[in-house]
């Protein structure tokens, strides 16, 4: 029942199981297992995250108030006479901490993430460490949000891997005419990182910065 009432819910509000599985903050294939009922959600944060998203009680999602329906709760359009809107949430998976200042190992954290709006088109987020960064106002302990891409255009905020394992978060610049790939922070107290010729070959963009969250105002 579950596994039908997700898939009801997903279709009339015209989603994808790319798209669902973005906000709840999980696989497609496992949205799809979802609705063919060889799965249930391992935690109650997921069910009550599917149910809030949809505005439906978890009994219904579940199966257990057939009595129901998902028109039952009050939508966005009804809230509206409240001068009221929903704010939508999804999840973002959690890199470990990223360097802005020297480069740092930076490893996944499984199951975790960060919530965050459905308008931040990112693939996952980390957690900056350093002070490289300050003007381009990303301070220590920021949580930085990731567009997976492989090449950024000069003056874009990429994370990048360096020495093939170590991640940073700098400035991007590439000048194709020196064969030079320049990675410039914003402190002038930190000098750039230049990589040229064999060494290009041991450093990698792996997405640009999109947006930031901090404690900071």
């Amino acid at each position: 029942m579950f596994g039908t009432n997700l898939k009801k819910l997903r279709e009339d509000a015209h989603l994808s199981q790319e798209q669902l599985a973005e906000i709840i903050g999980v696989s497609k294939s496992t949205i799809g297992m979802y609705e063919q009922g060889k799965r249930m959600p391992n935690t109650n944060t997921i069910l009550k995250d599917i149910a809030s998203y949809f505005g439906v009680s978890i009994d219904y999602l579940v199966g257990f108030n057939s009595n129901e329906s998902a028109n039952d709760t009050e939508s966005s359009e009804d809230l509206s006479h409240f001068g009221l809107r929903p704010i939508y949430r999804k999840k973002i998976p959690m890199l470990g901490k990223i360097a802005c200042g020297e480069p740092i190992m930076c490893e996944e954290e499984h199951e975790t993430f960060v919530d965050a709006g459905t308008d931040i088109n990112a693939d996952f987020c980390v957690a900056a460490q350093g002070d490289s960064m300050i003007n381009a106002r990303i301070l220590d302990g920021d949580i930085v949000f990731i567009r997976k891409q492989e090449m950024v255009e000069n003056g874009e905020i990429a994370a990048v891997i360096v020495n093939d394992s170590e991640v940073t978060l700098k400035r991007f610049f590439y000048y194709p005419e020196l064969n030079q790939v320049v990675l410039q922070p914003e402190n002038p107290s930190f000098r750039p990182m230049i990589y040229m010729n064999e060494d290009l070959a041991h450093i990698r963009v792996i997405g640009k910065a999109v947006a930031f969250t901090s404690s900071v105002i």
